[in-house]
């Protein structure tokens, strides 16, 4: 029973990581190779926050915006301009921004891991009348399940979230109805970053920060947007939780062949549905 609630804390990353790059292909039509530097970034934006004396309540406040700045500035100066380009340009584009970002934490902070400690109030564990589990690792699946509601109902239920899903089918019919759809894919492309930079401090006291820790799950973030359907906000959260229970389960019972597993089911998925459990025929074709 452990190893499940296990592999819903790790599912809850890889949920905020899915949702953040899946609105922004979603709205902004870019599959943004940067997400996994983001995370990484709001790890060690986490980690200075600490280093200056704050609490791990104000780091986890200030992370993500921090991440959602880097990340407004990075598409206003630089990813906007090749919108109405080849998709191939913005994927080498947000790729070299992987890598800037990571040579740049590197080059500050070295290669060695940094610790984020655990909060007071949140260490310990709980009792959940069949067995007793960390706080801290509760407060993550709670944080991502109010996360991922809270992101449902902002784009169903409010104007700027019918403007943004307007925006996903037609961009240039709501720019011709007055709305300044550039900002609006600005602030988009910082929300998706933000979330990457919620989800990095978050998992900072469950392990070591270091400049490689986006490259690592970079990869099983694409896996989860391509199993759930690019730009699904249902999808995001039904694969994340999947692969991450799947990857954890899998390292209990047979390790050699964690990593493998959810290729063999990215695979079949494909196979059997191309778009992915949510996704939707002619999106961004």
């Amino acid at each position: 029973m452990m190893m499940l609630f296990n592999g819903l804390v790790f599912g809850s990353y890889l949920v905020l990581l899915s949702l953040g790059l899946s609105i922004i292909f979603g709205m902004l039509g870019v599959v943004n190779f940067a997400q996994g530097s983001l995370y990484m970034l709001g790890a060690y934006a986490g980690y200075t926050c600490l280093l200056f004396g704050l609490n791990f309540w104000v780091a986890l406040l200030v992370a993500p915006l921090v991440v959602a700045f880097i990340a407004m500035l990075a598409e206003r100066f630089l990813i906007r301009f090749l919108y109405k380009e080849a998709d191939i340009y913005v994927v080498l584009l947000t790729f070299g921004l992987m890598l800037v970002f990571e040579e740049v934490i590197r080059l500050i902070f070295g290669d060695l891991g940094r610790p984020i400690g655990v909060p007071d109030l949140l260490s310990g564990v709980v009792n959940l009348g069949f067995m007793y589990y960390p706080k801290y690792r509760l407060f993550i699946i709670g944080v991502t399940a109010v996360c991922a509601l809270g992101t449902w109902l902002f784009l169903i239920r409010t104007k700027l979230g019918s403007i943004i899903r307007a925006g996903t089918d037609d961009s240039e019919m709501v720019d011709a109805l007055g709305i300044h759809i550039s900002r609006i894919y600005t602030g988009v492309f910082a929300f998706g970053a933000g979330l990457a930079g919620l989800a990095g401090i978050l998992a900072g006291p469950l392990q070591e920060v270091t400049p490689l820790m986006g490259n690592e799950i970079l990869i099983q973030i694409f896996v989860v947007v391509v199993i759930g359907g690019l730009g699904s906000i249902a999808g995001s959260i039904v694969a994340g939780l999947l692969i991450g229970e799947i990857i954890t389960l899998g390292v209990l019972f047979w390790p050699t062949a964690a990593m493998t597993s959810i290729y063999v089911l990215m695979a079949i998925v494909l196979l059997v549905r191309p778009r992915g459990f949510f996704g939707r025929a002619g999106f961004h074709e």
